[in-house]
């Protein structure tokens, strides 16, 4: 059932008579709507409201809390290095009660923030400038957030990209079989078992004090990077719901599954899924140019690891999904879920076939 968004938009503090509301976005998880407003003087503005899932999300004030948190230090630095924090960061309108969130009768939480005009997300990539662009935005979030300390943030999702524990989820996945489903996936079950050696080790330096903990996005899709019309450069990170306490190497790895392959998600023709490497020159060379200054060696040592590792991880979330039902993923098809983790796991051939060119390029940026 749609909301009642005349009696919604009343619980926060919105400028001008409201208009209507529309479906904004393509994300996974929460809904999200662009509700329009007409000023005293007759022009037309917009913010972005969105109603958090908190079927996935389990604590959404805690979630909140970390997106004031992360925003008002972000909106600092901006300002300090001469910045325009309304276009370079998230801001929340606060509710009428001057809070973060609205949590409705029903029981569902909504948030709003103001409408970036004149930037857009894109869901693959259109132009290499635009990747070396959403690189150092992302190299950029990581250093403008450097100094906030990670122990300050919530775990919105525990255990959100330790890879050891979502191969054991899909384990058990497998072993309960709810939608018997498992006998369709031999192949790709085995694909995960022959790598799973590989989906601690990221974990284990951090546990030895080799990697350092920061305050990262964890979700680092190239369709969350705001990038400007006029000048192709990525202005705002957005989709803050997974800031917390992680690795640089989560963020670094994430964005380069997400932007190097030129395929879809969910492209059925596997022949077309592979890692493009004149991307990943551009994706290395941005993100570097930010981040190699305050990246320790171990870090950069690992960053195409961590790029085969999040796409390898990604693929068993969807491959888990699958086996479950399809209860966290939107889906639009039958078996999509296992379309996308199908395309994941062609991406990660491709990148150990691809290895030693990937290791050449990212050296001529670090």
């Amino acid at each position: 059932m749609e909301p009642d968004f005349a009696a919604l938009v009343k619980q926060f503090k919105f400028e001008g008579a409201f208009l209507e509301a529309n479906p904004c976005g393509f994300g996974h998880i929460n809904d999200t709507y662009a509700v329009r407003f007409r000023k005293a003087n007759g022009a037309v503005h917009r913010y972005i409201l969105q109603r958090i899932n908190h079927n996935v999300f389990k604590n959404p004030e805690a979630l909140m809390q970390n997106i004031e948190r992360v925003t008002s230090h972000l909106k600092k630095r901006i300002i300090a290095a001469g910045g325009d924090p309304e276009r370079e960061t998230l801001n929340l309108i606060p509710t009428a009660e001057g809070k973060a969130f609205y949590r409705a009768p029903d029981g569902d939480y909504w948030r709003a923030y103001t409408f970036i005009e004149g930037a857009q997300t894109y869901r693959a990539v259109e132009r290499l400038d635009h990747v070396y662009s959403v690189a150092k935005a992302f190299g950029n979030f990581q250093k403008l957030l450097s100094d906030l300390p990670a122990g300050e943030l919530h775990e919105t999702i525990p255990n959100f990209h330790h890879t050891g524990k979502r191969f054991e989820t899909l384990v058990e996945a497998v072993e309960r079989d709810v939608k018997n489903r498992a006998r369709f996936v031999r192949p790709e079950i085995e694909f995960v078992e022959e790598r799973a050696g590989e989906t601690s080790v990221l974990v284990d330096l951090l546990e030895q004090g080799r990697l350092p903990e920061r305050v990262t996005h964890n979700d680092t899709k190239f369709n969350n990077v705001m990038i400007d019309n006029e000048t192709g450069e990525g202005i705002c990170v957005i989709d803050l719901d997974t800031v917390m306490p992680g690795l640089s190497l989560y963020d670094f790895g994430d964005a380069v599954r997400s932007a190097a392959n030129p395929a879809a998600e969910d492209e059925q023709d596997l022949s077309i899924v592979r890692i493009d490497l004149e991307i990943l020159d551009r994706f290395a060379h941005g993100y570097l140019d930010i981040a190699r200054d305050f990246l320790t060696s171990v870090e950069l040592d690992h960053l195409l690891f961590a790029a085969k590792l999040m796409t390898l991880e990604c693929g068993m979330r969807f491959l888990t999904d699958y086996l479950e039902g399809d209860v966290y993923y939107k889906v639009w098809r039958e078996a999509h879920n296992l379309d996308r983790c199908r395309v994941h796991f062609k991406l990660v051939e491709d990148m150990e076939v691809k290895v030693d060119q990937m290791v050449r390029i990212v050296a001529r940026s670090r």
